[in-house]
């Protein structure tokens, strides 16, 4: 096999890099995202005033795809013909990997209330109910993702949601993706809409003629999908920040640099806009991985490889060789990747050092592939540094809670004066009175004596 020609992969020696340096290295694509929201204003603005007939103009716009306002909506043939279309191995494949993440979700669930007896008569607890009403967004553009179909759906059947939904951009046949229908059923969802982007954030966020107002969005997206949600974030509960792709692999001394290489790229393949490092304290791994990765390129696509060393040659990849473990470490919790795979002999020991990661995988086996289709925990995960903030896409995305409290004449008696207190502190004269002898009086028909 002819060698293509790629640019050399970045080797970022972190102890000779300035503190600006050091800095860009933390730095994602969706950083600065102004220009993307300035982009999507009048993009929402023709869904919110147009809504189906802009869903389609923006279809052939953006998607280069004939819609019309009558085939938005996927129908009962439509998921038929996918079935029909497509091969049953895959199908088989895509049902185990359903399985494995419907297990999962499911041990994720919470009771549904549970209340406790904290002082004598009173009682507190919490009830949970699901979201009544979520879009779950499946990109499309440089590949089509049933796996995040199977991996936003499932968790919202498994939480009960009852009208759950999935947006998705159309090909240019106009359809949606055959995988992303079949999965959309197998997951339990069959109400499927064909629109991307911003578009579709907008889409969910007002609601059209075909696709229903929905109380909250989730999936992952590009910089655009980011933009329109901070804009509709007080008409649509924009969900985890899920932007583009990002990897970290952890690698020290016991760790192959082929198998380092090899998973390092798995991330970066996804757009020129994704982030992938290997953080290593070895120099010699560091030397073998970055020597290893230009073959890997060659046994891909010319695209996808394109991607990957567009990444892997820049700031936002490569390899990273830190002065000892402690800082390699510190380096990971500042950045909070999406994906972190520690590849070690014994990954367990350098486990707890890892405090903020949205996914951490332990050992030389467990590729972020695998991972990414169907281990079972969930492969829509917070990116851009939110791991410092936000959990991985499960159940309780879909649910909310309630404080449930009650009160028996004992537990009223203890309370009550104490609230009494604490409410003429701060000068609120009706919670002082709802606590007060008043109550007896009110209890007994009995007004307040007016002078």
């Amino acid at each position: 096999m002819t060698s293509r020609q790629y640019p050399p992969v970045a080797l970022h020696d972190y102890q000779k890099l300035s503190k600006q340096q050091r800095h860009l290295l933390l730095q994602r694509s969706e950083v600065d995202i102004q220009p993307f929201i300035d982009g999507a204003r009048p993009i929402i603005e023709a869904v919110k005033e147009d809504g189906d007939k802009a869903l389609v103009q923006f279809a052939q716009k953006f998607d280069a795809a004939t819609v019309t306002e009558d085939a938005i909506a996927a129908t009962p043939e439509d998921f038929d013909q996918a079935f029909d279309s497509l091969d049953k191995s895959l199908i088989g494949v895509l049902e185990y990997a359903a399985e494995n993440i419907r297990r999962f979700q499911q041990e994720q669930m919470p009771g549904d209330m549970w209340m406790k007896e904290i002082r004598p008569g009173v009682l507190v607890g919490e009830r949970v109910t699901p979201i009544e009403s979520v879009a779950c967004y499946s990109p499309r553009g440089k590949g089509s993702f049933p796996s995040v179909t199977l991996m936003s759906a499932i968790p919202a059947v498994v939480a009960g949601v009852p009208n759950a939904v999935i947006l998705t951009p159309p090909g240019a046949d106009g359809q949606v993706d055959a995988a992303t229908l079949v999965a959309a059923r197998i997951a339990g969802i069959e109400q499927v809409y064909k629109c991307g982007g911003v578009q579709a954030v907008a889409a969910a966020a007002f609601g059209t003629a075909t696709v229903p107002r929905c109380r909250k969005i989730v999936g992952p997206g590009n910089s655009w999908s980011v933009a329109a949600k901070r804009l509709l974030a007080g008409v649509i509960d924009p969900g985890l920040p899920a932007g583009p792709s990002e990897t970290i692999v952890l690698a020290d001394a016991s760790a192959n640099p082929l198998i380092a290489a090899l998973d390092l790229i798995i991330e970066s393949e996804h757009g020129s806009d994704s982030s992938a490092f290997i953080v290593t304290w070895d120099k010699q791994l560091a030397e073998q991985a970055i020597k290893a990765i230009p073959a890997y390129w060659d046994t891909m696509s010319e695209n996808l490889a394109g991607y990957s060393a567009d990444v892997l040659s820049s700031n936002s990849g490569g390899v990273i060789l830190m002065p000892d473990a402690q800082s390699a470490y510190d380096f990971i919790n500042e950045y909070a990747p999406e994906h972190c795979q520690i590849l070690s002999e014994h990954p367990f020991e350098h486990l707890s050092f890892i405090k903020n990661a949205s996914e951490v995988l332990l050992g030389q086996h467990a590729a972020g592939s695998i991972a990414n289709y169907m281990m079972g925990p969930n492969c829509v995960l917070p990116t851009s540094a939110a791991a410092h903030t936000y959990s991985p896409l499960g159940v309780n995305d879909f649910l909310k809670s309630s404080s449930i409290g009650h009160l028996t004449r004992q537990g009223y008696d203890e309370l009550a004066p104490k609230v009494h207190a604490f409410a003429q502190y701060e000068g609120f004269d009706a919670h002082a009175n709802s606590v007060s002898s008043l109550r007896d009086d009110a209890f007994n028909g009995k007004l307040p004596i007016q002078d």
